[in-house]
């Protein structure tokens, strides 16, 4: 499947991070990171488990705090917010977490309402109905809205969770190893329901992964994580025409079984 193109501005930078660095004791996860997102863009950020893609997202939502370097979304300082002002960013920024993080005792409806009535004081209920549909149809699982997590499969769970990001109309989609533990088959298919969220919503994404194919299928540039820092960056052809020795195995694992 070949990657559908999008209208990038890459004059528009929606998250600038320089020289971030964040430890763990003496454990040192990122070194000295410089990256940028642009606006309309899919990110994906590739490296072995362990190598930090997770703590970064953290980080860049304000989960996590930088030992140092500059962290900037949407023009907002992370490092330097106040806690209200960070609460109304993230209302701008969509988390797929990779357990989908359904509400296990709401319906898919019910889930879906959570973050509008949260987030959204004083909306009505036709609003919520327009809006809840809304999504449902554009993840395909309308026919789901009644139906409780544990009567979903991991693939409509991921999809649902999706849905439920999309519901406040973000601007950046965090999409943490979306197609973790799932099918071949669904890995497609949530990995083409990426690429049309970018084009019907016009987020900009960072995608956590280290499965080859979602990077290759979903990803407009490719950077890869080695030792605490983007070491390449790229089109995935780009990333992998090389004989480091720290990526061709990462590729060759992928691909070559």
């Amino acid at each position: 499947m070949d990657k559908p193109k999008a209208p990038i501005d890459y004059n528009n930078p929606v998250i600038t991070i320089k020289g971030l660095k964040k430890s763990f004791e003496d454990y040192h996860v990122l070194r000295g990171v410089d990256l940028e997102l642009y606006q309309g863009e899919n990110l994906v950020v590739l490296g072995r488990s362990g190598t930090g893609k997770s703590v970064l997202i953290k980080v860049v939502s304000g989960l996590l705090t930088a030992d140092h370097g500059s962290v900037k979304v949407l023009g907002c300082d992370i490092n330097n917010i106040s806690p209200k002002d960070l609460r109304e960013l993230r209302v701008r920024m969509g988390f797929s977490f990779q357990n989908s993080a359904l509400y296990d005792s709401m319906t898919v409806r019910k889930n879906l309402e959570f973050p509008l009535v949260r987030n959204r004081k004083g909306i009505g209920k036709k609003e919520i109905d327009a809006k809840v549909h809304e999504v449902l149809e554009a993840v395909g699982l309308r026919q789901t809205i009644n139906q409780m997590p544990s009567e979903l499969s991991g693939g409509q769970r991921k999809r649902i969770g999706i849905a439920r990001t999309l519901i406040l109309n973000p601007e950046i989609m965090l999409y943490d190893e979306p197609t973790a533990g799932l099918d071949p088959i669904t890995c497609i298919e949530i990995n083409e329901l990426i690429n049309e969220v970018q084009q019907q919503y016009k987020t900009s994404s960072i995608i956590i992964t280290h499965d080859l194919t979602c990077a290759k299928q979903t990803g407009d540039r490719i950077a890869m994580l080695l030792d605490g820092q983007f070491q390449r960056q790229g089109t995935f052809e780009e990333v992998f025409d090389t004989d480091d020795k720290r990526v061709k195995p990462f590729f060759d694992y992928n691909f070559i079984k």
